[in-house]
């Protein structure tokens, strides 16, 4: 009986956690493709604009092109370049998106190539998921879950601090 009651307390223990556990994005397969770490950063009441982030790679053999994304939380969401132009950084939308080749990873960071959450319909909350769909070219319609981070995220899961190397990834500086 005592044996019964402990096991029935673990299994009660460990539905407890599942429920109070905050939800994550998990990684995602679409053929040849696998999208990691999805994550957004939260946002301050009254924001319009949000940033979203993530890798994708492609294990095929042959190109595919992220074309663009949905979400139901955003008007729109354009695929974003920032780059150094003689000195100044500058972001201008990427109308093709971008081309993931094969055996490469492409890297969407809040350093670089990022996704524009444009018109968001609520900020952003720090411990929630956001869906999204993106869009390629070959490999069609993804469903996503996005992890809202903290509003000074450098990387997922690495709250306002940013640690750095996660699965192989440089460190990741503000946007």
């Amino acid at each position: 009986m005592q044996k019964m009651m402990r096991i029935l307390g673990g299994a009660m223990m460990v539905l407890a956690v599942g429920v109070v556990t905050p939800a994550c994005a998990h990684d995602v397969k679409a053929g040849d493709l696998t999208v990691v770490q999805p994550w957004a950063r939260a946002t301050p009441a009254g924001a319009k604009v949000g940033g979203a982030y993530l890798s994708i790679t492609n294990n095929g053999k042959t190109a595919d092109r992220l074309t663009g994304v949905s979400m139901s939380s955003a008007d729109h969401v354009e695929i974003h370049e920032m780059k150094m132009d003689g000195g100044v950084m500058k972001m201008r939308p990427l109308p093709n998106g971008v081309e993931v080749k094969p055996g490469q990873t492409v890297k969407l960071n809040p350093e670089g190539n990022h996704l524009m959450l444009m018109g968001l319909k609520a900020p952003l909350k720090q411990g929630s998921v956001i869906e999204g769909t993106l869009h390629f070219e070959k490999a069609g319609a993804v469903d996503v879950g996005f992890t809202v981070e903290s509003i000074g995220a450098k990387a997922p899961g690495a709250g306002d601090h940013g640690s750095g190397a996660i699965k192989g990834d440089s460190t990741h500086k503000g946007h």
